[in-house]
């Protein structure tokens, strides 16, 4: 397999997990404002009598209680999340930590970045363990994630990083 844009060069395995790294931060980040104002809503909706209380003086009792409304808020927290990824792999090609290591999501076949190859890739990057076939596949540097969604990861020069470069990749 060949890299789609033959001047910058795909991405080993440390600098992938270093942008991993800095992307967990971010989503941690992303999860908590999200847990923030689903916990927010639902307060404000106990405390005026909208939702059920179920025998409970405190909120936190009640919520800690609620199997509904505390897997409601899983999932919430979790589509947030999914929903950084993809957004930024469509828009860009690029999430915060990939930016601050240079990296890029290419396509392989030169077909435009989707949400269904986006989520393909999310899923199939298994949490970041996709990513340790890279140092396996020594000769062509691809991740489970980029092999199964037909993308790459480049690095790019420090002028190709800028945004007002990204359309002349």
């Amino acid at each position: 397999m060949t890299s789609s844009n033959n001047s910058f060069p795909r991405a080993g395995f440390f600098r992938r997990l270093a942008a991993i790294i800095y992307d967990a931060l971010v989503a941690v980040a992303v999860a908590m404002c999200a847990s923030l104002v689903f916990l927010l809503v639902l307060m404000i909706c106990f405390q005026n009598g909208l939702v059920d209380r179920a025998n409970t003086e405190h909120f936190m009792d009640f919520f800690r209680q609620s199997v509904l409304f505390t897997n409601l808020m899983r999932v919430w927290v979790l589509l947030w999340v999914t929903g950084f990824f993809l957004w930024f792999w469509k828009n860009g090609g690029q999430t915060i930590g990939m930016r601050a290591w240079r990296l890029r999501l290419f396509s392989m076949n030169d077909k435009p970045m989707g949400y269904g190859r986006a989520v393909i890739r999310l899923i199939t990057a298994l949490g970041g363990l996709g990513t340790l076939l890279v140092l396996l596949d020594f000769k062509h540097k691809l991740a489970l994630q980029d092999r199964l969604s037909k993308t790459e990861i480049l690095v790019l020069s420090k002028d190709a990083n800028h945004h007002k470069a990204w359309k002349t990749i």
